[in-house]
């Protein structure tokens, strides 16, 4: 029992053991959910998260000896969101002739998912930096957090609000997709890419490769739109 305790203060304090950690979990969260059929709720993200966090609490390993060893993988987000191209380079035709139809959709979603979250924090007395930081929510966390801090609000509060996003619209998208009669997958994938951007483009690709194509138009669309569009109406107002 000695030998273990020694050996897992060692390996919680080097670059391995966040590395470790994120993979298992996450390669565990992912064979539940493949038996589950995929469920949403058994979201593999959602649970990763989770665990992780229980881990890390449990433990008592601070987040920066954590992120040591993840930054490995967190350096494979940049590769990965550029891979999104290739499914919308395969349908680069179709995408012409629909391309004035998803700038609009793609702006009125983007107002929909930021007017509606500062108007009801605006309802229920939130501070305005708080409020600041929920404007774009719907955005990938490292645009969200430019945004926030342009509109002065919290950079980090706006990376938590944009994960929790993204999380509860792969969560729940499916059950509000099947309730309002939405079938066709590339009109889901791209309203679940509008507001929940990459946690919710995971999970479009998930389950059908139109959906997920379009749910990353939709992710990509909405970073320069909110990154241009948020700072100058917040001028304005």
């Amino acid at each position: 029992m000695p030998d273990f305790v020694d050996l897992w203060v060692y390996l919680a304090a080097t670059p391995l053991f966040g590395l470790t950690a994120t993979l298992g979990v996450y390669v565990a969260a992912s064979a539940v959910s493949a038996r589950l059929e995929h469920a949403p709720w058994a979201n593999p993200v959602l649970w990763s998260v989770l665990a992780l966090a229980l881990l890390l609490g449990a433990t008592g390993t601070p987040y920066p000896v954590y992120f040591s060893g993840a930054q490995f993988i967190h350096f494979l987000l940049g590769p990965a969101v550029v891979a999104l191209a290739w499914p919308l380079w395969q349908r680069r035709a179709e995408l012409r002739q629909r391309a004035g139809a998803l700038l609009l959709a793609a702006l009125l979603g983007g107002a929909a998912a930021s007017g509606s979250a500062v108007a009801i924090g605006w309802a229920v007395g939130l501070p305005l930096d708080v409020i600041a930081s929920l404007a774009p929510k719907s955005v990938t966390a490292p645009v969200a957090m430019g945004i926030a801090a342009q509109l002065g609000g919290i950079p980090a509060l706006a990376a938590a609000f944009a994960v929790l996003t993204g999380l509860v619209g792969a969560v729940t998208a499916k059950v509000l997709f099947d309730r309002a009669h939405i079938g066709t997958p590339a009109v889901r994938g791209f309203a679940l890419g509008t507001a929940s951007h990459g946690i919710g483009a995971a999970r479009a690709m998930q389950v059908h490769p139109d959906a997920g194509a379009y749910a990353a138009l939709a992710l990509g669309l909405q970073v320069p739109l909110a990154a241009l569009l948020l700072p100058a109406l917040a001028r304005l107002f």
